[in-house]
């Protein structure tokens, strides 16, 4: 198999996921399905809280493997499959963390822009490099997170930028030395795992689709979750845990 996929399950709740496949860690067919599987998995694994998905080496990911897509008689398949694991990430039930420690290209940008949360490296590079290759990625999400036009200044140009560029442009929440970058990933991860998450949960999923709605459609589905996080043990434990002066114990009901 071309590349492979490290993960390791910290603290029996965040779940580090580390694209090997150097120099670019650009993701093979075989690296797509098995990172389909991962994250299928981890979606059926309720104690998995949070998600860190970074790269090794210099990279953090290059996209899919055009190379190898070139050479496939299926051409198309390789493509599709770096969508599905786009939207994968993008539905995830654990909210994750792009720890982008190196370059950032391509597809690989489009699937750091997938994750809930995104820190950098001083390391990182960020290319929207569709305009470089002939394709195109990043045209929707990118716009949406940091603005038209700075993304444009990204998408239409092709140019590299570094992390201290994409933190000013919100593209990132934060630059660490590359050393301290995993550390500050899973200290991040372990904050979102240790608080409630069937809150946590629905938080992400009105926040994904916050900028789309009217202030009547966010009322209602807000109303929605609200009541059912009202009747939860959690938000029960949550009251009690201050009346006490004490943290919560959340158990996910």
């Amino acid at each position: 198999m071309a590349g492979i996929i490290r993960t390791e399950l910290i603290d029996d709740r965040i779940l580090s996921i580390t694209l090997d496949n150097p120099p670019a860690n650009a993701m093979s067919q075989d690296m797509l399905t098995l990172f389909e599987d991962i994250l299928t998995s981890a979606q059926q694994q309720l104690n998995v809280r949070a998600i860190v998905l970074t790269g090794s080496g210099r990279a953090f990911c290059g996209g899919a493997d055009l190379k190898q897509v070139g050479r496939s008689e299926k051409a198309g398949e390789g493509l599709g499959g770096f969508g599905r694991v786009l939207e994968l990430v993008a539905s995830s039930r654990p909210p994750v963390i792009a720890a982008v420690n190196g370059y950032c290209i391509g597809g690989g940008l489009e699937l750091a822009l997938c994750c809930d949360l995104r820190i950098a490296s001083t390391a990182a590079t960020f290319v929207c490099a569709g305009v470089n290759v002939g394709l195109m990625a990043s045209a929707y999400r990118l716009p949406r997170l940091i603005g038209v036009s700075r993304a444009k200044a990204m998408l239409l140009t092709g140019l590299p930028h570094d992390a201290e560029t994409a933190e000013r442009f919100g593209l990132v929440t934060a630059v660490h030395a590359p050393e301290a970058l995993r550390d500050a990933a899973l200290a991040l991860a372990a904050r979102i795992a240790s608080r409630a998450p069937l809150s946590v949960e629905a938080t992400k999923r009105i926040a994904a689709r916050a900028p789309d709605l009217s202030p009547e459609d966010a009322d209602r589905m807000q109303a929605q979750e609200l009541r059912v996080l009202r009747r939860s043990n959690d938000h029960k434990a949550a009251v009690a845990a201050f009346r006490e002066k004490r943290d919560p114990v959340f158990t996910r009901s």
